[in-house]
């Protein structure tokens, strides 16, 4: 079975798998339409597989911002591909293409995407991320999520730094339906988050989900308090932060790489959060990400909408970047 029919049958076997394709689906759009768009034109250019054929190739794949490193490996693994299966249409190879980009995001790892949440006791995730990437928006989504799956969640309001922080958290509270512990605007941040753990213990919460600072007066001042706010979680629940999940906004493609390597540098990054997908023609910064930094994608924004934050799934994003050829099938 070829791989384009192994996965049209994997997203239309049941609701719960067409509603997740659909998402991906229009939440790419952009990136397929020029990605795909470009494959199409570059097959249709040249019926043979030369070298000309993979340089063309490697321009499409950077200007989808998957990273030159990424390229060239991608790159490197198809010309084995072309040898071994004796491959001479180059319409043949697209397949072949999206086959390695299931293979570089995944891996041998199939659980690295799920989230750490404690079966029996309060779970803590710490978000952290530049201003502007999503990150109060995307706490909110994930409260709406974990409530539906009839958890009990709390916020705690970690980012004293920008105006109007504390006020977005208590909105998205609100809109939910959880709590949210704050303190005046200014407060020591580490302060603030200590108050959440103790309330969200009293209050006998499942799930902690806390906000920090995306700018401070410098870069060293931001990593220092960054931190210090983990290390009083981790004085007060053993283990904790479960999670420590990085915001970053897709729209910026590579500028998001390099905040990653600034944040993971500085603190011990589990997992990515990829917001605002839907907004760019460069998706393909999901696969720079994962295989230049080892850090997994764990969620991603496809939408406006409280539900269209969504667990990664490495088939599903490639369902997304060739639905048009997939459908076909």
């Amino acid at each position: 079975m070829s791989f384009f029919k192994k996965l049209k049958d994997k997203f239309t076997t049941t609701e719960k798998e067409h509603e997740v394709s659909d998402k991906y689906k229009a939440g790419l759009s952009k990136t397929r339409d020029s990605f795909s768009s470009k494959i199409n034109n570059l097959v249709a250019r040249y019926r043979s597989v030369d070298e000309d054929f993979f340089e063309d190739l490697e321009e499409i794949l950077i200007q989808a911002d998957v990273g030159v490193m990424t390229v060239m490996d991608l790159v490197e693994e198809l010309k084995t591909e072309v040898k071994r299966q004796n491959i001479k249409d180059s319409a043949d190879l697209k397949e072949v293409i999206s086959e390695k980009l299931v293979e570089i995001y995944a891996g041998d790892d199939d659980t690295s995407e799920n989230v750490n949440i404690q079966d029996d006791d309060l779970s803590v995730i710490l978000f952290v991320g530049v201003n502007g990437v999503g990150k109060t928006t995307t706490i909110g989504k994930m409260a709406y999520q974990l409530k539906q799956q009839g958890k009990k969640v709390v916020l705690v309001a970690g980012d004293t730094f920008r105006a109007g922080a504390i006020e977005q958290l208590e909105v998205w509270g609100e809109r939910v339906g959880v709590d949210v512990i704050k303190q005046a605007a200014g407060s020591d941040p580490a302060a603030v988050i200590y108050d959440g753990v103790k309330a969200a213990k009293s209050r006998g919460a499942d799930v902690l989900l806390c906000d920090t600072a995306g700018r401070l007066q410098n870069k060293v001042n931001l990593m220092n308090e960054l931190s210090k706010v983990k290390r009083v979680i981790e004085r007060e629940i053993p283990g904790a932060p479960h999670e420590v999940l990085l915001v970053l906004d897709a729209t910026t493609g590579q500028n998001a790489l390099s905040q990653a390597k600034t944040f993971s540098a500085s603190t011990n990054v589990t997992g990515i959060v990829l917001t605002k997908l839907d907004g760019t023609a460069k998706g393909g910064i999901v696969l720079a990400i994962r295989k230049e930094l080892k850090i997994p994608v764990k969620y991603v924004g496809l939408g406006e909408q409280m539900n269209d934050l969504e667990k990664f799934d490495a088939n599903a994003f490639v369902y997304g970047l060739f639905a048009d050829m997939i459908e076909q099938e």
